[in-house]
């Protein structure tokens, strides 16, 4: 009698990836899209006036002199146009651009073949610079510096030291956190530029361009409202209207107005400050369970479930940038602001309980309650 074949185990399903919606970093398939919505010039590039400004003399001088620009550090919080800047500077020097990122350069091998095979007064691009390995920033010291290589040969006693020639570039870094860049690679930058958050109105228009190039029928007032939720990021504000695009085309007209804009922002959880679901558990974890602080970003990041660097380098600038949150010698602490947004009376902060005697309770949604499931399109 022959045996029946075990019956083979269910396979579970895949988990669900609830990408955020406000992530200022590139989601999905995004950084292809991202390439087609970017400006080209720096009379396209739309904000950070004062920078412009700069990189537009040393352009100008660099051509002038048939010099490679100096070498350039970005920073700021993501999604706000460093490698866009990149790009552009790359093009109005006419030279091509070679992009890379800080992880990826592992060895000293591989820094060594992206190096000796640039044109001259090419531009070098490495994002996320802070997290090189420090070996191989050894080596970028003399690249940057005397546009040379020192590669050892051999092991043992019969090492030696082979110098190599580079031609003149251009390096460009990238970073999230100039406080994790070490002082000899941040010094030997020539210009050091910091990008900040954009106003409504340079959203605006950086949407209004985008819906232009995809085709998207939009008026002011919705272009404004979508603007408003983009968290200051021109990257969020073109993900918000790639969104809002497939609720107008489904379940309006077409046209994207005020009044299909918030619509479709509510239906993405997305609220009239441009704070999603995970600012709102971090400011919950805070306002209701800690009394509006002080309390440790490691604590924070515990309640909400999440990484206390990815608390640090995604969600909090917007909230501090904002007014919710506050830093302290102690800790975050919650401002008015956050407690009047939760629906909370702001507490008195004079009074012996503090912020922990703070009267009224929430209104939505109750400590303790789970946060409501995100829809995406």
């Amino acid at each position: 009698m022959t045996k029946s074949p075990k019956p083979k185990p269910l396979a579970l399903p895949a988990p669900i990836d609830h990408e955020r919606i406000t992530d200022p970093g590139p989601i999905g398939g995004e950084r292809d899209l991202d390439r087609t919505l970017r400006p080209q010039r720096l009379e396209e590039f739309v904000g950070q006036e004062s920078l412009r400004e700069q990189l537009r003399i040393a352009v100008e001088a660099a051509m002038q002199r048939g010099e490679p620009l100096d070498h350039i550090l970005l920073h700021g919080p993501p999604g706000l146009g460093k490698t866009t800047l990149a790009s552009i500077l790359a093009a109005e020097m006419e030279v091509p651009i070679v992009q890379t990122s800080g992880p990826v350069l592992e060895r000293a091998a591989d820094l060594a073949g992206l190096l000796t095979n640039l044109d001259h007064r090419a531009v070098l691009f490495i994002d996320e610079i802070h997290r090189m390995n420090p070996v191989v920033e050894e080596y970028l010291y003399p690249a940057i510096e005397d546009f040379r290589l020192d590669i050892m040969i051999d092991r043992g006693p019969s090492a030696r030291s082979v110098r190599i020639d580079l031609k003149r570039f251009t390096l460009i870094g990238a970073t999230t956190r100039t406080g994790l860049l070490s002082a000899p690679l941040r010094g030997r930058f020539g210009l050091s530029a910091r990008l900040d958050y954009y106003t409504t109105g340079e959203l605006t228009q950086i949407i209004r361009r985008s819906a232009q190039i995809l085709k998207v029928p939009i008026d002011a007032a919705g272009a404004r409202e979508l603007a408003a939720r983009s968290r200051g990021t021109p990257r969020v504000g073109n993900r918000l209207l790639r969104r809002v695009r497939d609720y107008a085309e489904t379940r309006a007209q077409g046209k994207i107005t005020e009044e299909v804009a918030r619509a479709g922002l509510k239906l993405l959880e997305v609220d009239a400050r441009g704070l999603d679901d995970m600012d709102r558990r971090m400011l919950e974890a805070i306002v209701v369970k800690y009394g509006g602080g002080p309390v440790g970003l490691s604590t924070i990041a515990v309640v909400v479930g999440e990484e206390p660097g990815t608390l640090e380098d995604v969600y909090e600038p917007y909230l501090i940038q904002e007014g919710f949150l506050k830093r302290t010698a102690r800790g975050r602490e919650a401002t008015d602001l956050a407690f009047t947004h939760l629906g909370l009376s702001p507490p008195d902060r004079g009074g012996a309980g503090g912020a922990g005697s703070a009267p009224g309770s929430p209104k939505e949604p109750e400590e303790g309650s789970e946060p409501p499931q995100k829809t995406l399109f």
